[in-house]
């Protein structure tokens, strides 16, 4: 593997811009100095004008392999998410068959092995059935990233709803429990009323059925459930304001054993939005109205909210019942009647997230700083991840360079991911991904890919 040398880049780190060097040596960050001269053999990268920040880790996303890999798989979405800045990642049980088992699992893990080019963890599944396999995981907390419930309904047979298994759970395990919260009665009495209103449901329907009621009821479960056992809880994509009161923010994060996530489709879109992106925007937990994203902003600017992720969920068009146009103004459309019932829920953006929060840094509503503490070096504290998300002498080099003016507009041409659509597109954002360092690999620069050197599994650091 070969070793490189940054020069004279603009580095974001803990808090603070400083100029200076970066030596990347044997996978890990060698030196950072103001001016670093070596006589060993580097490839040297002019990082002038340039920002060098942690890599993101996204600690929610769907890659859809095993089973449903006509929508995505792990080597095109994590290709997708090392051209976002995305470095590290987390993905989702709710694949088919769903991540129950030990052996299922360690599927997994040899999937990404051979096809991720980012760094890569899976979490282990929960059912109403299968606690002795969730209870084996306690035996790999040093090597899986938690535990997934989901307290709402979803696929299959992946809503956990039985009392005795979640306290179980709770109580047995040893990892992070990351949670989806909606709760499902509420869903059902809200969809059954609404449904008796009128006859055809629409995309604008979707945050009325599940509501803020929904969320909170079952985040203030999960809760009570952690308080009780004193789990380790982080409760996935927050998104109303009435939800921010179960969290706090007067001690440091690293303490905290109930911890929270916001999406950043939750931080751009309003219910506003579903009058011209429809179901292009519908997703689980809703995207609901400007009031609570207001809040959300709020929340993660004062630290109730500790970590941005995506919950990249890739459906192909027809799943989302949309088609795609020659409008540039507006490249999807919806198409039939019975639509909002039928379509999937979830949205791909791993590959802009990382964009689309430096467009926030550019309106002045968030700086490059609290940027990188809450895609990269907080989600390595919450997970207690090994030598990632900081820039730090020693750690892995999971660096990504951008140029903070070099703009871009999201279309098709330039959509990665094998779905080939974003709830994005036509959006300008004004900076660039320009390299990508994955444990010390450079694994991609200005648009092209080197796939000679795969992403390594991630490691934690737990008691």
């Amino acid at each position: 593997m070969a070793n490189y040398l940054i020069k004279n880049t603009t580095i974001v780190n803990e808090g603070k811009q400083f100029h200076g060097d970066i030596l990347i040596k044997n996978q890990r960050i060698e030196k950072i100095a103001t001016n670093i001269s070596t006589s060993e053999a580097v490839i040297e990268i002019d990082g002038t004008n340039q920002y060098v920040l942690p890599g993101c880790i996204d600690d929610q996303v769907h890659f859809r392999e095993p089973g449903l890999t006509h929508k995505a798989n792990i080597y095109t979405e994590a290709k997708a998410a090392v051209a976002g800045g995305v470095t590290s990642f987390m993905e989702m049980p709710n694949t088919n068959p769903p991540a129950f088992t030990q052996e299922l699992l360690e599927q997994k893990y040899e999937i990404g092995k051979q096809t991720a080019l980012a760094n890569y963890s899976f979490y282990m599944g929960t059912s109403n059935n299968n606690l002795d396999e969730i209870l084996k995981t306690n035996a790999k907390k040093h090597e899986v990233c938690g535990v997934k419930i989901f307290m709402g309904s979803s696929t299959g047979n992946l809503l956990v709803d039985s009392p005795l298994v979640l306290e179980s759970v709770f109580e047995g395990s040893e990892l992070l429990i990351a949670t989806h919260c909606e709760e499902e009665s509420v869903i059902k009495a809200n969809l059954a009323k609404i449904k008796a209103e009128k006859a055809e449901l629409e995309p604008s329907d979707h945050p009325i059925i599940r509501n803020e009621e929904a969320c909170f009821e079952s985040s203030f479960k999960a809760i009570q459930f952690a308080k009780k056992y004193n789990s380790r809880l982080h409760i996935l994509h927050i998104t109303t304001a009435k939800e921010l009161q179960l969290f706090g923010n007067m001690i440091d994060l690293k303490d905290k054993r109930i911890t929270s996530e916001v999406c950043v489709h939750h931080l751009h879109f309003t219910s506003d939005d579903y009058a011209t992106l429809g179901n292009q925007i519908k997703c689980n937990p809703a995207i609901k109205s400007p009031n609570n994203k207001t809040a959300l902003w709020e929340a993660l600017l004062d630290d109730r909210l500790d970590v941005i992720a995506t919950d990249h969920a890739p459906h192909i068009l027809e799943e989302k019942g949309c088609v795609r146009t020659n409008d540039p103004k507006r490249p999807l459309i919806a198409v039939g009647e019975g639509l909002y019932e039928k379509a999937h829920a979830g949205l791909p953006l791993v590959q802009h997230s990382l964009q689309l929060m430096l467009y926030y840094v550019k309106e002045g509503k968030i700086s490059i700083e609290k940027v990188v503490e809450k895609m990269s070096h907080n989600v390595a504290i919450c997970f207690q991840i090994k030598e990632r998300g900081f820039i730090r002498e020693g750690y892995f080099a999971d660096l990504v360079m951008v140029n903070l003016n070099q703009s871009e507009t999201i279309s098709k041409s330039n959509i990665l991911y094998k779905c080939a659509w974003s709830p994005l597109e036509g959006f300008t954002v004004p900076a660039s991904i320009t390299h990508t360092f994955v444990s010390g690999h450079l694994a991609y620069q200005n648009g092209q890919f080197n796939e000679s050197v795969k992403g390594l599994r991630l490691q934690f650091d737990r008691s």
